[in-house]
């Protein structure tokens, strides 16, 4: 079995993502054990690492029925344009974090949603405005009810 530069960078990534949601979830369980602060951390973080390790495994696994032949003009060319778009998405989530406290949850969410659908290759319009807008205000709408304090909101009623 011999792992290409790509899949030990995959892997590298998905050791570190279930590295960090692991500490994230010892830390929040070390702060509180109560049922009400750990309701969202736990199934989030417990999902996410069983997808990490999911798809560590899947990774490993095909990496196995590889041959060498796959270091060729193709697979180097559609590895920049991943590279590219991953930095295009990591570049959007820093400016959507950055910006929440301004645009608020609601708004700053769709427009999240909305670039980042354009960046994945979605041509509609319509469908990408639609499923943003349901998305972003649903999951805003939770969330304010949800937790127990006031979350910055531009659009919606009852933030803060």
């Amino acid at each position: 079995m011999r792992l290409t530069t790509h899949q030990l960078f995959n892997l590298g990534v998905l050791l570190a993502l279930f590295l960090l949601t692991g500490l994230y979830l010892w830390d929040a369980w070390r702060a509180s054990t109560h049922v009400y602060n750990l309701i969202f951390v736990l199934p989030l973080t417990v999902s996410i690492l069983v997808l990490c390790l999911a798809t560590f495994l899947k990774e490993l696994i095909s990496s196995v029925g590889e041959g060498d032949e796959t270091t060729d003009e193709v697979f180097d060319s559609q590895v920049e344009s991943a590279e590219s778009s991953t930095l295009s998405v990591v570049l959007l989530f820093v400016g959507y974090v950055l910006t929440l406290p301004w645009l608020g949850f609601d708004f700053g969410t769709f427009v999240f949603i909305a670039l980042f659908l354009r960046l994945a290759g979605e041509k509609k319009w319509s469908w990408t405005l639609g499923y943003s807008l349901v998305f972003a205000f649903s999951s805003a709408l939770f969330f304010s009810y949800m937790l127990p304090y006031p979350m910055p909101l531009l659009l919606l009623p009852g933030g803060n």
